[in-house]
């Protein structure tokens, strides 16, 4: 008993699999009978039929709302069913917002994803692993690498035919799909197929796909480098060139679950090749034109990472109600005010860069500089282009940029 006479782990989050409750340990059957309440999916509540003395109770449509639920009948005997392991993509991850660990005690069966791998010879930490319960389906376009494997935890029956769909006009139509349904159960199937001849009308809504990607030569690959093409990117003309791009990055110098401005962000490549580097990152768009605030994020869907969040306003009218940033890009513009305001706001450790192209802003970045310290590097860059007739190399606008690390 905890010193508030509560019982320490009162909450039992069991994971039980489509073999049932004959397959759960001792353990987890003593902890489902003695649960006064014991909550779960209708799926989950069917699978651990005769365990449960106490009262059963489904999730409501939403999972949220059965967290009071729970919380009255803190230090008491609780317990929560969820699919495999409650800890991979499952409620576990959720009920710890409300739970500390300590007043917890987590019974895991196997998750769908290693029964996926046990059933077809893949290995689990080779894999790339997307959820598409909830989130939308562009999300794969960052893993449809050449030749890997990828598992992809379905939102229901429909979601093979969505993910084959996906892939043909992105050039993955020769792609395999291993289409696996209610797995460890009796009615366990596995059946594959290719994406350009995807036909399963019969699918249980309890699946799970895996592929095995193949590109072909003019798939829409997204590279893992920084400085993706800029015809990547739909633009207007406003897009930090690919070179430039790719210096920016690796002065912003982003780390997981990190947070970037990107002020007067145009098409958004800067950051969108920021939320590329690391699926925990986060990014603001700050752009005052809606035609080009709503192509950064049609840019953001198309590239796999539409969670860009867009603010159509002016950057000094912006900022204020932003959460405080990690790194921040400035790129072709700003003032004085702009830069002062933009590095009080950036965490401890946080990044700055600015790129300027005018003599205006040239001269703004020189009086950071000096102001705030930093580094300042001047990057120009040449393509070889047509010129009457003939082929030179034509020089693009010299950037100054300024790049600083908050104390």
């Amino acid at each position: 008993m905890s010193a508030g006479g509560q019982q320490a782990r009162w909450l039992a989050i069991v994971g039980i699999g489509e073999d049932g409750a004959e397959a759960l340990s001792p353990a987890a059957r003593c902890l489902i009978a003695n649960a006064k309440l014991v909550i779960g999916g209708k799926r989950h509540l069917a699978l651990a039929d005769g365990l449960p003395k106490g009262e059963r109770r489904v999730w409501s449509s939403s999972i949220a709302d059965s967290i009071p639920a729970i919380l009255s009948h803190r230090g008491k005997p609780v317990a929560v069913l969820a699919s495999g392991d409650p800890y991979c993509f499952g409620v576990g991850t959720m009920l710890s917002a409300y739970v500390p660990a300590e007043e917890t005690i987590c019974v895991p069966a196997p998750s769908s994803l290693s029964l996926a791998c046990g059933r077809l010879g893949w290995a689990l930490d080779d894999v790339a692993v997307v959820s598409l319960c909830g989130r939308p389906i562009e999300i794969l376009a960052p893993s449809l690498q050449p030749n890997r494997r990828v598992l992809i935890l379905s939102a229901n029956a429909a979601t093979p035919a969505a993910v084959a769909g996906y892939l043909r006009p992105r050039g993955f139509e020769r792609s395999t799909l291993h289409v696996l349904e209610a797995l460890g159960g009796p009615h366990e199937r596995i059946r594959n197929t290719t994406a350009d001849r995807f036909g399963f009308n019969d699918i249980e809504a309890l699946n799970l796909l895996a592929v095995e990607v193949k590109a072909s030569p003019d798939a829409k690959v997204i590279p893992l480098a920084s400085g993706l093409p800029d015809d990547t990117f739909e633009h207007d003309g406003q897009i930090t060139k690919r070179e430039i791009r790719a210096v920016t990055m690796s002065s912003l110098a982003p780390r997981a679950g990190e947070l970037l401005w990107d002020i007067g962000c145009g098409s958004g490549s800067v950051a969108i090749e920021w939320l590329l580097r690391h699926q925990a990152n986060r990014a603001i768009g700050v752009e005052r034109d809606p035609l080009r605030a709503a192509r950064a994020a049609r840019n953001a869907a198309e590239l796999g990472v539409p969670r860009l969040e867009v603010v159509i306003k002016g950057a000094l009218d912006a900022l204020d109600k932003l959460a405080p940033p990690d790194a921040v890009f400035i790129g072709g513009g700003g003032e004085p005010v702009l830069f002062e305001k933009v590095y009080a706001a950036l965490k401890p450790g946080g990044r700055i860069v600015a790129n300027a192209v005018t003599l205006d802003t040239e001269s703004a970045v020189l009086a950071a500089q000096s102001r705030l310290g930093g580094t300042l590097t001047r990057v120009s860059v040449e393509r070889l282009d047509a010129i009457g007739g003939k082929q030179a190399f034509r020089p693009a606008m010299t950037v100054t940029q300024w790049s600083a690390v908050k104390p």
